[in-house]
């Protein structure tokens, strides 16, 4: 009981305070892909680092709500279970906060352990980080392509420029990618990225009309 007590709740709670403020150095998705032979190309940069035109983008994209729930979304994990059981193409309904807690802490793949964890981690994130931690890290450790993790990495590796100097459009490409980052090109996107990028630009417009990201910026 004391060792479940000590790894199973006590080293969760120090793991996450000590990522509040030293940056995770690596994920178990970034171990595999290196056992696969994609390398690994990364580059942490604080938030300020980042064009806001990104974090915009992503939580257009991936998680309108972001800055208004604590964690989870339930109407979009509603959604995502209806489309879900009419379709066979698999919709996710996990905000950034549970992806960040999936990719920070957690393997990849679906169990139902691993849900339980990743909304324990989620839990933990949302009190001890806060939201600009959050969107910092998680900016910093998602999968951009091959071996291509986090915003600088993917700015470098798609346009040639920092993270600090990605426009609107740039922006809306890499956040089109982020549900198939192995398969699709930001810098040299297909008709579908395209399209998706574009309606994202335009959701992005709406998120910061609307203050949808102001808990970040």
């Amino acid at each position: 009981m004391l060792l479940f007590v000590i790894f199973g709740l006590v080293g969760p709670v120090l793991t996450v305070a000590v990522y509040r403020v030293v940056p995770p150095p690596i994920t178990w998705l970034m171990v595999q892909r290196l056992f696969e032979g994609q390398g690994f190309h990364r580059k942490w940069v604080p938030l300020n680092a980042i064009s806001p035109t990104l974090s915009r983008s992503v939580i257009a994209a991936e998680d309108a709500k972001f800055c208004e729930h604590h964690g989870f979304d339930f109407s979009a994990m509603e959604k995502a279970m209806a489309h879900n059981e009419r379709s066979k193409r698999i919709r996710g309904g996990s905000t950034i906060s549970q992806q960040t807690a999936k990719n920070v802490f957690l393997w990849p793949g679906r169990s139902y352990v691993r849900k339980g964890l990743e909304a324990y981690f989620t839990v933990l994130i949302e009190t001890l980080w806060g939201k600009q931690r959050i969107m910092e890290v998680y900016l910093n450790s998602v999968e951009w392509g091959p071996g291509v993790y986090g915003a600088e990495a993917a700015a470098q590796k798609n346009f040639g420029i920092g993270a600090d100097h990605l426009t609107s459009a740039q922006a809306a490409r890499l956040a089109a990618i982020l549900p198939s980052p192995l398969k699709w090109r930001a810098a040299a996107p297909g008709p579908y990225v395209q399209r998706r990028s574009g309606r994202i630009t335009k959701a992005a417009g709406v998120v910061r009309r609307d203050g949808g990201a102001e808990c970040v910026m």
